[in-house]
């Protein structure tokens, strides 16, 4: 199994959860490529500048999102991507990540039809390496 995920994409302003996302992706090759995003308006400059000149490439397979983060939360950015994703041709896998363990968020997270699973920090490696083979499948 090389490479299977061309590019995957963490948008979290948790510097030490990051990292180590990071860390875990590098070491078992889960990912080609990896862009972070500190917030959810970052990103979505980013998917937007996309939109704007269609380089599929550039797009993520895979997401994973955290819910509270300065300038623009979790929820805000899902809210404004539901908008442009149907522009894409590439199907990209949504993953909420978040320490709240709240059913509210939960509910509200799967009421978002793009949003793959709700994983709550910390994610166990297994889970994790589990999410990039299912993402490849």
């Amino acid at each position: 199994m090389d490479h299977p995920i061309e590019l995957a994409c963490i948008i979290d302003d948790d510097k030490i959860y990051v990292n180590l996302v990071k860390k875990i992706i590098e070491i078992k090759k889960l990912s080609q490529n990896l862009i972070i995003f500190k917030n959810g308006k970052e990103a979505l400059d980013y998917f937007k500048a996309i939109l704007g000149n269609i380089n599929e490439e550039r797009l993520p397979d895979i997401i994973f999102l955290d819910l509270n983060m300065p300038v623009m939360d979790g929820w805000e950015f899902l809210s404004e991507f539901v908008k442009i994703k149907n522009n894409f041709n590439k199907k990209i896998t949504l993953y909420v990540v978040s320490s709240s363990i709240d059913p509210r968020d939960l509910e509200r997270a799967k009421s978002f039809n793009l949003v793959t699973d709700y994983l709550i920090k910390p994610i166990e490696l297994k889970r994790f390496e589990k999410i990039f083979e299912k993402d490849v499948a």
